[in-house]
């Protein structure tokens, strides 16, 4: 039918929100139905250009008539959409702009929900943006006392920060989850991510950071009592004492494999294929020199931590 064809549906709508001589005032009631049954006409077309540019006005008339919650709804549709056709710069934009919309509601939950699925949507195209947007959403559920909500993000972010070789960061954001864990108790979290800190700073080849973080760590009780503690412990003296077979053995250990699945993957760069991190001299200033006899080179990249094949 006629009636039906959502390119006839989005044309009437748009007069009805476009000023004129003879129209003082916007029907914006009669205007967001006819926005939303377009937006439902192109989808069931598969015209995504189209039921993007629909949903996107369907939410703009729903926030004209005091609806954010049913606005926030159509920009997440939108912004679906946007995702569909590899609009990413609009699938962040309008995720935020849902987002907001779900804060006005007074929804932390769904608002930090908006800002992780376009974080995730960009984490390949855009990471540096798609840190910021788990950033914010991680900072949306903090504020609210939601801790608990986002340790999924807080791994997530380090994820993206470990795939840009940013090491530092993902340490911090680790330390990040951790005093939230402590926050709610989650003392086997809280552990974890600690040692996952650790971790990625020897990933990084810098045992000193690494040295300072297990040192702090440890004044926190339920960190100093916990089997993540004591496997950091043998962790950092295997690599002070430049025992290879023991930096090997506790990388197997159940202490490293049981961590998220973040830092495993880092674990797995290291020690997989019996790949270990080099261990320079701590009594030369040259740079390069392993500690180990029998090792010889197997991989070396630019701006990537050093190993040695261990045989």
């Amino acid at each position: 039918m006629a009636a039906s064809d959502p390119n006839k549906l989005l044309a009437k709508a748009d007069k009805l929100t476009t000023l004129s001589l003879t129209r003082w005032s916007a029907d914006w009631k009669s205007a967001t139905a006819l926005y939303e049954q377009a937006a439902n006409g192109f989808r069931v077309a598969r015209n995504h250009e189209k039921a993007k540019i629909a949903y996107e006005k369907a939410s703009k008339g729903q926030e004209m008539l005091s609806s954010p919650w049913d606005a926030a709804k159509h920009m997440e549709s939108a912004a679906a959409l946007g995702k569909d056709l590899s609009n990413w710069q609009e699938v962040g934009d309008f995720y935020r702009k849902a987002s907001e919309l779900y804060m006005e509601c007074g929804r932390p939950q769904p608002a930090s929900d908006a800002l992780a699925k376009a974080a995730r949507a960009l984490e390949d195209s855009m990471p540096e943006e798609a840190i910021q947007l788990y950033t914010d959403a991680c900072t949306a559920l903090e504020d609210d006392g939601r801790e608990q909500m986002a340790f999924d993000l807080y791994r997530a972010a380090a994820n993206v920060y470990i795939k840009l070789q940013k090491y530092t960061d993902a340490a911090s954001f680790m330390l990040r989850l951790g005093l939230a864990a402590d926050k709610c108790n989650a003392t086997n979290s809280q552990s974890k991510a600690y040692l996952s800190a650790i971790v990625i700073y020897l990933y990084a080849d810098d045992f000193k950071q690494a040295e300072k973080c297990y040192n702090d760590c440890s004044q926190v009780d339920a960190f100093l009592r916990s089997d993540q503690n004591r496997c950091a412990s043998k962790l950092l003296a295997a690599y002070t004492d430049g025992d290879v077979e023991e930096i090997k053995r506790i990388a197997q250990s159940s202490g490293i494999s049981h961590l998220d699945h973040v830092v495993t993957r880092a674990k797995v760069n290291v020690w997989g294929k019996q790949l270990i991190p080099v261990v320079y001299s701590r009594n030369s200033e040259e740079y390069g020199r392993p500690m180990f006899q029998g090792a010889s080179v197997l991989d070396i990249q630019p701006e990537s931590p050093q190993f040695i094949y261990y045989h």
